[in-house]
């Protein structure tokens, strides 16, 4: 193997953490989902830094990293909203975003171009939150309790975000798909 893959390796060895992190979530195991979802956390860090340091990347790091991402958070909001450490309400907004983007993400990519899909500062505030949210909750049922106030505020700064950036999703693709309709219609 050469070295030039290592960022691809460890976003595969990311998406094989997902299931035994969802399985220690789902029979209440905190304290080892905590350990997994930060191992998770810390090889995304380090094979970006791979990737960009070492003019590593490649077409299919872009597609593995944001699915890697995305089974990480999409599961653990699934599992911990359906066990009640998470509000139903939130967990139906998270996954809800999530399908809108790929839908349009889909969409876009069959009827209008190719997508080349970059994430906005506020996409990645929002994953940001959301991830910030299940490691205090992990945190708090594991290592640490931490303050109902400091986790009812994560839970509504997610949620804020959450709709924030699906609609600058929306909004934004939105745009250009109406400016590449009009290119095409020669206006």
């Amino acid at each position: 193997m050469e070295l030039r893959h290592l960022p691809n390796l460890i976003t595969v060895l990311r998406i094989l953490l997902v299931p035994p992190l969802l399985w220690l979530l789902l029979h209440e195991r905190f304290t080892p989902a905590l350990l997994l979802f930060v191992l998770a956390g810390v090889s995304d860090a380090l094979d970006g830094a791979l990737a960009k340091g070492f003019g590593w990347t490649s077409r299919l790091g872009g597609i593995l990293d944001p699915i890697a991402d995305k089974l990480l958070l999409v599961g653990c909001f699934l599992v911990l909203g359906l066990g009640g450490e998470l509000p139903l309400w939130l967990m139906v907004l998270v996954i809800g975003r999530d399908l809108l983007i790929i839908i349009g993400a889909v969409a876009y990519q069959w009827l209008i171009e190719d997508l080349q899909a970059a994430p906005t500062w506020v996409s990645k505030c929002n994953t940001l939150a959301q991830l910030t949210l299940i490691f205090a909750l992990l945190l708090n049922h594991g290592a640490w309790t931490l303050p109902p106030l400091l986790l009812h505020l994560l839970i509504y700064v997610t949620a804020l975000l959450t709709l924030w950036s699906g609609f600058d999703y929306v909004q934004r693709w939105g745009r250009k798909a109406r400016q590449q309709g009009r290119r095409r219609d020669g206006c």
